[in-house]
């Protein structure tokens, strides 16, 4: 398997949902490889795992027109590479209403994960798509 993904319908328009999640500072609320999220650059954020306690580097590239954000990950600066993908979707576009939108979010798996790194992940995702979906319906 190349990918793994979790998706989820969330009371909230999608604008607020993109720009939530196109906020390298949010990201450490929902994703549990990168808690106690700071920024240590111009758009670069790090963060600890809740699974290792190793540091991971972040990269947010946000599309906008696409209601995409990529997330380049990895433990150097010049070693990111776009991982993670969060991709809004309109209610409307799906048949809901304009107050709902539909979060999916994709990881790739990269050569170097082992077996139970790439397990890991297929556990966590539903979970930080639910941390987010409480989080932006409850507003905070």
């Amino acid at each position: 398997m190349s990918a793994q993904l979790a998706s989820v319908e969330i009371a909230v328009p999608a604008e607020t949902a993109f720009a939530y999640l196109a906020d390298g500072m949010k990201q450490g609320e929902w994703a549990l490889g990168s808690w106690d999220r700071r920024q240590i650059g111009e758009g670069l954020f790090a963060g600890t795992s809740l699974f290792d306690g190793r540091e991971l580097l972040i990269r947010l590239d946000a599309v906008p027109s696409l209601m995409l954000v990529e997330y380049h990950v990895g433990r150097t600066p010049d070693a990111l590479a776009p991982l993670v993908w969060a991709r809004v979707v309109p209610g409307p576009v799906v048949g809901l209403g304009a107050e709902r939108c539909v979060l999916t979010l994709v990881v790739w798996r990269s050569l170097g994960d082992s077996e139970e790194a790439w397990a890991l992940l297929g556990h966590s995702f539903p979970t930080e798509v639910q941390m987010i979906k409480g989080r932006l319906e409850l507003g905070f």
